[in-house]
Protein backbone atom coordinates (compact mmCIF):
# COMPACT_ATOMS: atom_id res chain seq x y z
CA UNK A 1 0.00 0.00 0.00
CA UNK A 2 1.29 3.61 -1.08
CA UNK A 3 2.41 5.70 2.04
CA UNK A 4 -0.62 6.82 4.41
CA UNK A 5 -0.77 10.47 5.85
CA UNK A 6 -2.32 11.33 8.82
CA UNK A 7 -4.13 15.20 8.89
CA UNK A 8 -6.33 17.57 10.51
CA UNK A 9 -10.00 17.07 9.13
CA UNK A 10 -10.54 19.89 6.63
CA UNK A 11 -14.19 20.64 5.57
CA UNK A 12 -13.13 19.49 1.87
CA UNK A 13 -12.60 16.30 3.58
CA UNK A 14 -16.40 15.83 4.39
CA UNK A 15 -17.46 14.08 0.65
CA UNK A 16 -14.22 11.51 1.14
CA UNK A 17 -14.77 10.86 5.02
CA UNK A 18 -18.57 10.38 4.16
CA UNK A 19 -17.79 7.54 1.26
CA UNK A 20 -15.76 5.97 3.64
CA UNK A 21 -18.18 5.83 6.17
CA UNK A 22 -21.05 4.38 4.28
CA UNK A 23 -18.43 1.81 2.70
CA UNK A 24 -17.08 0.51 6.72
CA UNK A 25 -20.80 0.46 7.87
CA UNK A 26 -21.95 -2.06 4.56
CA UNK A 27 -18.44 -3.97 5.37
CA UNK A 28 -18.78 -4.07 9.32
CA UNK A 29 -21.94 -2.61 10.79
CA UNK A 30 -19.98 0.24 12.07
CA UNK A 31 -21.48 2.34 13.16
CA UNK A 32 -24.78 1.44 14.35
CA UNK A 33 -25.97 5.16 13.92
CA UNK A 34 -25.06 8.39 11.67
CA UNK A 35 -25.46 6.58 8.17
CA UNK A 36 -28.94 8.04 7.20
CA UNK A 37 -26.57 11.67 7.29
CA UNK A 38 -22.96 10.96 7.60
CA UNK A 39 -22.13 13.88 6.72
CA UNK A 40 -24.03 15.32 9.60
CA UNK A 41 -22.76 12.41 11.91
CA UNK A 42 -18.86 13.47 10.75
CA UNK A 43 -19.26 17.41 11.23
CA UNK A 44 -21.54 17.58 14.37
CA UNK A 45 -20.36 20.50 16.91
CA UNK A 46 -19.49 18.16 19.49
CA UNK A 47 -16.58 17.48 17.66
CA UNK A 48 -13.65 19.33 19.51
CA UNK A 49 -10.73 18.25 16.65
CA UNK A 50 -10.47 15.38 14.01
CA UNK A 51 -8.03 13.75 11.85
CA UNK A 52 -8.38 11.59 8.84
CA UNK A 53 -6.33 9.45 7.16
CA UNK A 54 -5.97 9.48 3.38
CA UNK A 55 -3.62 7.56 0.68
CA UNK A 56 -3.10 8.84 -2.69
CA UNK A 57 -5.80 11.44 -1.69
CA UNK A 58 -8.18 9.59 -0.77
CA UNK A 59 -9.79 9.37 2.78
CA UNK A 60 -9.54 6.25 3.95
CA UNK A 61 -10.38 6.48 7.57
CA UNK A 62 -11.29 9.14 10.16
CA UNK A 63 -11.19 9.74 13.98
CA UNK A 64 -12.33 12.73 16.08
CA UNK A 65 -12.58 13.78 19.56
CA UNK A 66 -15.79 14.67 20.87
CA UNK A 67 -17.00 16.85 23.72
CA UNK A 68 -18.90 14.54 26.37
CA UNK A 69 -22.75 14.25 25.75
CA UNK A 70 -23.69 11.63 28.69
CA UNK A 71 -21.66 8.81 27.52
CA UNK A 72 -21.15 5.81 29.98
CA UNK A 73 -17.32 5.78 29.46
CA UNK A 74 -17.67 9.53 30.74
CA UNK A 75 -19.27 9.28 33.68
CA UNK A 76 -17.14 5.90 35.32
CA UNK A 77 -14.31 7.87 34.46
CA UNK A 78 -15.59 11.16 36.23
CA UNK A 79 -16.08 8.36 39.39
CA UNK A 80 -13.27 6.44 39.28
CA UNK A 81 -10.58 9.47 38.87
CA UNK A 82 -12.27 12.83 40.12
CA UNK A 83 -11.83 14.60 36.59
CA UNK A 84 -14.12 17.05 35.56
CA UNK A 85 -16.25 16.52 32.75
CA UNK A 86 -14.35 19.87 30.86
CA UNK A 87 -10.70 17.37 31.36
CA UNK A 88 -12.15 14.55 29.56
CA UNK A 89 -12.69 14.06 25.77
CA UNK A 90 -14.55 10.89 24.36
CA UNK A 91 -12.53 9.56 21.30
CA UNK A 92 -15.18 8.35 18.58
CA UNK A 93 -15.92 8.14 15.02
CA UNK A 94 -13.00 5.72 14.10
CA UNK A 95 -13.26 3.86 11.24
CA UNK A 96 -10.84 2.11 8.75
CA UNK A 97 -11.93 1.14 5.18
CA UNK A 98 -11.58 -2.56 4.87
CA UNK A 99 -8.75 -2.07 1.79
CA UNK A 100 -6.55 0.25 4.27
CA UNK A 101 -6.74 -2.27 7.07
CA UNK A 102 -3.40 -4.14 8.36
CA UNK A 103 -1.18 -1.13 7.47
CA UNK A 104 -1.36 0.56 11.02
CA UNK A 105 -4.37 3.58 9.78
CA UNK A 106 -6.30 2.83 13.05
CA UNK A 107 -3.08 3.23 15.15
CA UNK A 108 -1.46 6.16 13.37
CA UNK A 109 -5.38 8.05 13.71
CA UNK A 110 -5.20 7.03 17.68
CA UNK A 111 -2.13 8.27 18.27
CA UNK A 112 -3.07 11.69 16.52
CA UNK A 113 -5.92 11.89 18.88
CA UNK A 114 -3.99 10.70 21.72
CA UNK A 115 -1.28 13.42 21.38
CA UNK A 116 -3.81 16.49 20.88
CA UNK A 117 -5.41 14.81 23.95
CA UNK A 118 -2.53 15.03 25.66
CA UNK A 119 -1.44 18.52 24.01
CA UNK A 120 -4.20 19.82 25.96
CA UNK A 121 -4.68 18.33 28.91
CA UNK A 122 -7.81 16.20 27.74
CA UNK A 123 -8.44 12.34 28.98
CA UNK A 124 -9.50 10.41 26.72
CA UNK A 125 -12.57 7.92 27.17
CA UNK A 126 -14.02 5.53 24.65
CA UNK A 127 -17.21 2.99 24.30
CA UNK A 128 -16.79 -0.30 21.97
CA UNK A 129 -19.72 -2.50 20.83
CA UNK A 130 -18.53 -6.14 22.51
CA UNK A 131 -18.77 -7.23 18.61
CA UNK A 132 -15.95 -4.96 17.69
CA UNK A 133 -13.05 -7.44 18.25
CA UNK A 134 -10.65 -5.84 16.04
CA UNK A 135 -11.03 -2.19 18.12
CA UNK A 136 -10.80 -3.80 20.94
CA UNK A 137 -7.75 -5.36 19.91
CA UNK A 138 -6.36 -2.27 18.98
CA UNK A 139 -7.22 -0.03 22.11
CA UNK A 140 -5.71 -2.54 24.16
CA UNK A 141 -2.20 -3.12 22.47
CA UNK A 142 -1.90 0.80 22.74
CA UNK A 143 -2.72 1.03 26.50
CA UNK A 144 -6.14 1.83 26.38
CA UNK A 145 -7.50 0.09 30.51
CA UNK A 146 -11.10 -0.87 30.68
CA UNK A 147 -13.03 1.12 33.88
CA UNK A 148 -16.44 -0.82 32.98
CA UNK A 149 -19.71 -2.47 30.83
CA UNK A 150 -22.54 -0.37 29.78
CA UNK A 151 -25.16 -0.86 27.08
CA UNK A 152 -24.81 1.26 24.05
CA UNK A 153 -28.07 2.66 22.75
CA UNK A 154 -28.92 3.58 19.48
CA UNK A 155 -31.98 3.25 17.40
CA UNK A 156 -35.29 3.46 18.22
CA UNK A 157 -34.58 1.96 21.99
CA UNK A 158 -32.02 -0.70 20.76
CA UNK A 159 -28.79 -1.53 22.51
CA UNK A 160 -26.11 -3.44 22.87
CA UNK A 161 -23.12 -4.47 24.78
CA UNK A 162 -20.20 -1.92 24.98
CA UNK A 163 -16.50 -1.78 26.87
CA UNK A 164 -15.76 1.04 28.07
CA UNK A 165 -12.21 2.19 28.25
CA UNK A 166 -9.87 5.36 29.20
CA UNK A 167 -6.60 6.25 27.02
CA UNK A 168 -3.05 5.35 29.36
CA UNK A 169 -1.79 8.69 31.26
CA UNK A 170 0.72 11.19 29.74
Amino acid sequence: MKSVIVRTFENTDLPGAAAALTEVHATDGYPVEGVDHPEAWLRSDDVIAAWVAEVEGAVVGHVALMRPQGEDAVSLWMQQSGDAEDQIAVLARLFVVKAARRHAVGELLMQAAMSYGSEYGLRLVLDVMTKDAAAIRLYERLGWREIGRAPHHYGDGQSVDAICYVAPSG
